[in-house]
């Protein structure tokens, strides 16, 4: 399912524009969005999951426009979201706290318990559906959290720092359940983490200074690199055209 930004702007009352007329499409698949602090990542992925209101310009979640409140209502049923900070019921085993979610989501209470074990089986965890929360790893309560955004089959997934504060080996399992999941839906992750962009996304988009300065692949993005531009040993070309393009955004008048 598609996801189309037009001319979408966004500012609190009291302060200046946080978005100002943001246009992008996101295409099945997976892919990245990148930005610097207070770029307004966050309030991006609120106005795509109908927790902030669209006030000026369109947001579509494939025909349904965010800017009003029936297709707000209507598109939440084809969304899942995973929060960068979220609470799991310590005492609710893997499967009840997935099935749950479901139902919060409209499933009927009968369909609850298939879909929940359908979802934790797409993140690898049905050998882990009768353990209480409270036991799993980082990585392993991270995986929940994403089954349970699924367990009502959204067409579009968006995952706020899905990695953060993982150790390598955890941040390699979801990072393969993500790869998965971008098959036969929309995933957008946003992240500070270039690795996992370079991991997961076939594409990236890069906010700064309330725009979609830049949409594309990576060696689309590496190509915006100056060839004077004399390279870090610390840093991958990748992290490299990143810098140079905030570098070029700052810069602007």
């Amino acid at each position: 399912m598609r996801v189309t930004l037009e001319g979408l702007d966004f500012g609190y009352r009291g302060r200046k524009k946080v978005l100002n007329d943001l246009n992008w499409t996101l295409e099945p698949g997976v892919t990245g969005l990148l930005g610097p602090n207070g770029a307004g990542k966050t309030t991006l992925l609120s106005l795509i999951v109908t927790l902030l209101p669209v006030r000026g310009g369109h947001l579509f979640i494939g025909e349904h426009d965010l800017s009003t409140t029936v297709g707000r209502s209507r598109a939440r049923r084809t969304l899942g979201f995973v929060p960068q900070r979220f609470s799991l019921a310590g005492e609710l085993t893997v499967a009840d706290t997935v099935a749950y979610a479901a139902w919060v989501h409209g499933l009927d209470r009968r369909e609850c318990g298939p879909a929940a074990l359908r979802a934790l089986e797409s993140v690898d965890l049905s050998a882990l559906a009768d353990r209480r929360t409270r036991t799993l790893s980082g990585g392993q309560r991270q995986r929940v959290g994403i089954a349970a955004a699924l367990a009502h089959d959204p067409r579009v997934l968006v995952l706020d720092e899905p990695t953060a504060g993982l150790d390598p080996g955890q941040r390699l399992r979801v990072r393969e359940v993500v790869a998965g999941l971008g098959e036969d839906r929309t995933v957008l992750v946003s992240t500070h983490l270039i690795e996992d962009v370079a991991h997961l996304c076939s594409r990236v988009g890069v906010l700064a200074g309330g725009r979609i300065e830049f949409h594309g692949t990576f060696p689309e993005l590496e190509a915006l690199i100056e060839d004077s531009t004399e390279g870090s040993p610390y840093g991958s070309e990748f992290e490299r055209a990143y810098d140079r393009l905030i570098e070029r955004v700052g810069e602007s008048p």
